[in-house]
């Protein structure tokens, strides 16, 4: 019984009735023979509200009500949930799905109303968007229907507890995993880039054919063969790329409810698929204070589901990133030329110069790439009108803080060393084409 009690809920319609007849009550004080009419009008509701009641639970299985899940969430992009409700009514029913979603979202407003056929199932989708990686708790199912009377409802609650883990966004992996290879480029941002000489390695001599560069020919092994012979060339492969992920404070900075850090993050990800496609060896590691979370360029079969682990558990306390240990780490482990995509930000040239010394020494023995970030909500507020001396002097603070960006670029590139600035939602489609141009030119 008590748990029927718990179970039962009384609606809105039932108290706009019972407000209406108090205030009926109210006004027959001055009209008695209405006072009699209204009673019995009271005891039809009591009479309906108990029949309500009574369709509502006469079926002891009621909605049955389960949730379809991902094996994992994908940062930054939004996810598919399905929620499945079966009838097992006789009748059609009036239903509101209310789903515990996990503490990170912080949503007191789900809420999806629906109208159920008679012994009918029915599937519910609905996308969430996760913005921290972690353990994502959902809690219990809960359902509440109501009859054509809609009186009062019926809550059920369904046991779906359920821990899912929010990953690196491989959505976005899977989005980028052939378009780098194929002739829809600029649909997705992407650039082809012309190829520029021959920075390619030396594969076979073969027989000319038709459409062969003649350049390629070959005339030794021609005047040997008797026949045209031509050198073929592939390109150059097993090339490491290592990403390399800032997460000191200057990556806190969030934009669109993702942080920089984890921007940089879903980017790295893709670049090294990529890079692995490309017959690269794709690595990574980490830093702040000291140098972390290490996955060597390798070129193996396990290398993806590696490194994504490894960016999946990246922590950080958003402390003062040290240059100085970065540069020893990288010229104590990486003995090979490679490329360095460094994910970091610079605000200001000063900021710049204090780590300028080692970014120039790093260069010196390695291709390196600074990709940092626009501040996107600095160029909104600067392209808004000004009506106000206040508002005049705010613009031209937020143009300077812009311009000095592009200062921090033409700074880099004074000294030799590549660099990305981009909006934080382009990450990902700049660092391929940089990425793709350094392989057409043959810069690494």
């Amino acid at each position: 019984m008590k748990r029927l009690i718990r179970s039962l809920y009384l609606n809105k319609r039932l108290f706009a009735i019972l407000i209406i007849l108090a205030v009926l009550f109210l006004f027959s004080f001055f009209v008695p023979n209405l006072f009699g009419t209204l009673k019995l009008l009271f005891y039809a509701l009591l009479i309906l509200v108990c029949f309500d009641a009574f369709l509502l639970y006469q079926n002891r299985k009621g909605m049955q009500a389960s949730r379809l899940l991902p094996d994992k969430l994908s940062n930054g992009d939004e996810n598919d949930i399905t929620i499945r409700i079966q009838n097992t009514y006789r009748f059609k029913a009036s239903i509101k799905i209310i789903d515990e979603l996990p503490i990170q979202w912080q949503r007191r407003d789900f809420r999806i109303f629906s109208i159920l056929e008679p012994s009918r199932e029915k599937a519910f989708h609905y996308q969430v968007r996760p913005t921290e990686r972690g353990e994502y708790h959902f809690g219990n199912l809960n359902v509440f229907v109501s009859t054509a009377l809609g009186l009062v409802a019926r809550r059920q609650q369904f046991a779906a507890e359920a821990m899912v883990p929010n990953y690196p966004s491989f959505l976005q992996l899977k989005k980028y995993d052939f378009v780098a290879f194929s002739n829809r480029l600029k649909f997705f941002g992407l650039k082809k880039i012309r190829r520029i000489g021959h920075t390619m390695e030396f594969e076979q001599i073969k027989e000319y054919i038709a459409g062969d560069d003649v350049r390629n020919i070959n005339w030794n092994a021609t005047a040997k063969k008797g026949e045209l012979m031509v050198n073929q060339f592939q390109d150059e492969k097993s090339q490491p790329v290592y990403s390399v992920i800032d997460k000191g404070r200057v990556m806190k900075m969030p934009f669109n409810y993702l942080s920089l850090l984890d921007y940089a993050i879903n980017a790295c990800l893709v670049i090294s698929n990529i890079a692995l496609k490309k017959q690269d060896k794709a690595g990574m590691f980490s830093f702040s204070r000291k140098v972390e979370d290490q996955v060597v360029a390798q070129r193996k079969g396990s290398q993806m589901n590696l490194i994504l682990e490894t960016l999946y558990n990246i922590e950080t306390d958003f402390a003062e990133s040290d240059f100085s240990r970065l540069y020893v780490e990288i010229k104590r482990k990486i003995k090979q030329r490679s490329l360095l995509l460094l994910y970091t930000n610079f605000e200001t040239l000063d900021a710049l110069h204090r780590q300028l010394p080692y970014l120039q020494a790093i260069n010196r023995t390695h291709l390196l790439v600074v990709i940092f970030f626009q501040n996107t909500e600095l160029i909104a507020f600067s392209k808004e009108k000004a009506t106000s001396t206040q508002a005049i002097f705010e613009k031209t603070i937020a143009e300077k803080f812009i311009y000095e960006k592009k200062l921090i670029v033409n700074e880099l590139n004074k000294y030799g060393i590549q660099t990305i600035l981009t909006p934080p939602e382009d990450l990902t489609v700049n660092t391929i084409n940089k990425y793709l141009e350094i392989k057409a030119r043959g810069l690494l």
